[in-house]
């Protein structure tokens, strides 16, 4: 008879096993794959207004409907594709997140076209490595930072849109760029 092993986790991911999936296997992962972090970027954009467990379920169908997130073949989206996903049910049918997503590939590439590495970029703005801050509980991780506020206006000037400091704080836990795993969580302070 095997002893099912109890772990302690932030409190946001406690009460559902797919929240508790994604706490436990990506969630402050320190991500460095340039179109992996653009994706994150594009869904935390989507999430703005809503909660992240809607935005999780729909995963598959975002990955569907954007084609994997590649930025190669959403940079080429036209108006029909629009269209096409404003009639996608399984995704939040916004046509401003929508065309920000486009928006957001052609900008990718145009960064990839000048020699620009977007993990590069990211990173280097974030110093290089995982921040790991030491939180007591979830009441003290703040919604924002100051470097999320400079990431934010970064991106901004780029041309990205849904790139407020607050979802771009999110992202940047998503990513790993800061590690904000509370006190007592089995995953505090093991971003590598």
């Amino acid at each position: 008879m095997s002893k099912e092993v109890t772990r302690t986790r932030c409190t946001w991911a406690e009460n559902d096993p797919l929240m508790q999936a994604y706490h436990d296997e990506e969630w402050g992962k320190p991500e460095y794959d340039s179109r992996a972090l653009w994706e994150k970027l594009m869904l935390d954009g989507f999430q703005a207004g809503l909660s992240w467990l809607i935005i999780l379920r729909k995963r598959d169908a975002f990955r569907k409907a954007f084609r994997n997130f590649d930025p190669k073949k959403v940079a080429r989206f036209t108006e029909a594709d629009v269209t096409r996903l404003l009639e996608d049910s399984g995704i939040v049918r916004s046509r401003a997140k929508i065309e920000a997503t486009i928006n957001g590939a052609r900008i990718f590439l145009e960064m990839e076209a000048a020699g620009e590495d977007f993990s590069t970029f990211v990173w280097k703005m974030a110093g290089g490595k995982p921040i790991r801050n030491k939180w007591k509980g979830m009441g003290d991780v703040p919604a924002k930072t100051e470097l999320s506020e400079e990431i934010s206006k970064t991106l901004k000037k780029r041309g990205f849109k849904f790139v407020g400091p607050t979802i771009v704080y999110a992202w940047m836990q998503a990513c790993g760029i800061v590690d904000d795993h509370t006190a007592g969580c089995f995953r505090s302070g093991k971003s590598k």
